[in-house]
């Protein structure tokens, strides 16, 4: 596949001077650099491309030549293919913190070096869903209270650009080398600046606004889909609608923390769903039907005569479905037979006539039809 014209991957006309094309360079960069766009095949190849473009273009020899022999004549360099992302790194620097000859610094800093990536810090909050919520998966719009750039320096801290200047502690690098004497000869570490922390440079005149941190404390609404099935404890993460980071940096994320907002009525149990069905012993020995609450709203179920405390109804895919699953849990009835604690004398009267009756008791093998119907006779 043949190469795109430099100037039109970058956006400028062929008449563009440095500053344009370091500009478009920089909001291309910005917008594809894989800390943005993390897993993105396509982001990583515009970006490599932008970068690739940038490396002949604000090269002015490089240029000249790829303006009288076009791609044929821009051997060397990125140019030559072959380019990866730790080319690009390496002889850029990082966009968000600057370095790097020819990228340079756009804060002023003319230093290959470390520089720093700002990363916003990640903002966690919970989301309560109701059992029908979770079930059928729901939207929240929540208002979210964070830090947003600052909108008059632009994130960047400085009351203007000139107030920038490289570190006086690393130069412009982001870091600091040490030199230590051991027996062993001399020893040397790198680490962060702790003047600039990794940034590179320093501002002498700070935004009236933020005070130099680039950042305000403001108010974002923010749209969250949940998918079916999530459960209590469980975390979901939208990248980027975190916290902001300043001069450019990479935002943080949002954490979201589910919680479950207890049912009146029914009980979760994984996928499955479980309502406590409570019936006195008539109905249990003649059957009945009952209303019961679902997820889906009431169901009308029927109980069989003889049916027996402790037995479980099964109601097929009226449960909660898996997370990203097609597979989806049942409501378990469990049938209870709830026993009076107070009688009154004529009530206490037939339930002594009952208890004496042969049939009353349990009697494996016998035909039931004979107790249903000294069931009858006695409370009619």
């Amino acid at each position: 596949m043949s190469k795109r014209d430099y100037y039109d991957v970058l956006g400028v006309s062929r008449n563009a001077d440095q500053a344009e094309i370091k500009s478009a360079y920089r909001k291309l960069a910005i917008k594809y650099h894989p800390d943005k766009n993390p897993n993105n095949a396509e982001a990583e190849e515009k970006f490599k491309e932008a970068a690739e473009a940038y490396e002949i273009l604000s090269n002015p020899e490089k240029r000249q030549r790829y303006d009288r022999f076009g791609h044929s004549g821009a051997a060397g360099g990125f140019g030559g293919g072959g380019m990866n992302m730790e080319d690009i790194f390496s002889q850029f620097g990082d966009i968000f913190g600057g370095g790097g000859s020819p990228f340079e610094s756009f804060f002023g800093g003319g230093q290959r070096g470390g520089r720093r990536v700002a990363k916003g810090s990640n903002l966690r909050i919970k989301v309560k869903l109701t059992l029908q919520e979770i079930a059928k998966g729901s939207e929240k719009k929540i208002k979210v209270n964070k830090q947003v750039v600052c909108t008059t320096c632009d994130g960047s801290g400085a009351k203007d650009k000139s107030s920038f200047h490289n570190c006086r502690t690393c130069g412009g690098t982001g870091t600091v080398r040490r030199v230590t004497n051991t027996i062993l000869g001399q020893m040397q570490t790198t680490s962060t600046c702790p003047t600039c922390n990794g940034e590179g440079v320093e501002i002498s005149a700070k935004c009236p606004v933020c005070h130099g941190d680039g950042l305000v404390r403001g108010e974002e609404t923010i749209s969250i889909n949940i998918p079916a099935g999530v459960s209590e404890g469980m975390q979901l993460s939208m990248s980027g609608k975190g916290n902001a980071a300043p001069r450019g940096g990479v935002p943080g994320d949002l954490i979201i923390l589910i919680e479950e907002v207890p049912h009146e009525s029914l009980k979760r149990d994984g996928t499955n769903v479980i309502y406590d069905l409570y019936i006195n012993f008539v109905d249990a020995a003649l059957g009945t039907s009952a209303e019961i609450p679902t997820i889906d709203g009431k169901a009308k179920i029927k109980i069989e005569p003889g049916t027996q405390g402790g037995k479980i109804l099964r109601l097929k895919g009226k449960g909660i479905p898996e997370v990203n699953s097609y597979h989806k849990g049942d409501q378990l009835v469990y049938v209870n037979v709830w026993t009076p604690k107070a009688v009154s004398s004529e009530e206490k009267e037939l339930l002594e006539r009952l208890r004496n009756s042969p049939n009353f008791r349990p009697q494996p093998g016998k035909n039931e039809k004979t107790f249903f119907e000294r069931i009858k006779e006695y409370f009619e």
